[in-house]
């Protein structure tokens, strides 16, 4: 499809609103739960993980046959550096991510009683933390949650099965009660974008995009083309050279299928050699 083609075509709309839409939804859960109870009480990372999680479930299922449901920067350039998404949509998506993510703060922003209260919707760091610490506490969340993301897409394209939902639910909930009392738990740049943007505050605004990123490049870049059952030597070539990537996942594929069906078959003569004495 050429890029006119593309940019014409019904399904690139509905997926850039699908971003967008799931994008402001999103970060609307995350920022509505962090708000402190009537007694000023923070719940601390409890909350914002339990509510990222179940929104992630929840979106995956309305969007994921639209546009992946991907909701993040990081993950769609993770999509682009192992070539699963084209250039064109993949900043489109980060776009509307944004655009959804800012309008999602907006809103909670205009709802709150106080707006004083509005600053503990910004990633901000711990008097005890500096942003080296930050910055790889991101990375380290990020990449689990990255690399289930590519481990889900591979098994529902090898078998067809349920998109595995749950398990991004619950990998986004670890990462948030992981680095969520030492960085936030941001993983997410839009996520820490928009409400930066209403706020205005960006001190340390970088390392929540570049230690994301970075996490899940490498998240993604790790399980592409070493971890998976399709990873070989030529993939990597491949993506290197731009060439194209499925013929070699095919052929890796059809090796290890065929490596399979032989210790099958082998198991069984061994069986039956057993059996038979």
């Amino acid at each position: 499809m050429t890029l006119r083609e593309e940019v014409r075509s019904r399904q690139f709309w509905r997926a850039m609103l699908a971003e967008i839409l799931g994008s402001l939804i999103f970060i609307s859960a995350v920022l509505g739960s962090s708000l402190r109870g009537p007694d000023d009480a923070s719940s601390g990372p409890l909350y914002p993980a339990l509510a990222a999680g179940m929104a992630a479930v929840g979106l995956g299922h309305c969007f994921g046959e639209i546009s992946g449901a991907q909701v993040n920067p990081a993950v769609t350039l993770a999509l682009l550096t192992t070539r699963r998404l084209d250039v064109l949509r993949a900043v489109v998506y980060v776009f509307a991510q944004c655009l959804g993510a800012t309008l999602g703060a907006g809103i909670l922003y205009l709802v709150l009683p106080l707006k004083s209260t509005a600053e503990i919707y910004v990633n901000k760091l711990p008097m005890e933390v500096n942003a080296g610490q930050a910055l790889g506490i991101e990375m380290l969340a990020t990449f689990q949650l990255v690399f289930t993301i590519f481990s889900v897409e591979d098994l529902r394209r090898r078998e067809g099965s349920e998109p595995g939902n749950l398990a991004i639910g619950c990998s986004v909930s670890v990462g948030i009660f992981t680095a969520g009392r030492i960085s936030g738990g941001s993983m997410n740049p839009a996520r820490s974008l928009g409400p930066a943007i209403v706020v205005g505050y960006w001190e340390h605004h970088w390392v929540y995009w570049i230690g994301p990123v970075l996490g899940a490049v490498l998240a993604g870049v790790s399980h592409e083309f070493f971890f998976a059952p399709s990873a070989s030597r030529q993939k990597l070539l491949a993506c290197l050279t731009c060439k194209d990537i499925e013929i070699m996942e095919t052929a890796s594929v059809s090796r290890s299928s065929l490596s399979t069906v032989t210790q099958t078959a082998m198991r069984a003569k061994q069986t039956n050699k057993l059996e038979h004495n």
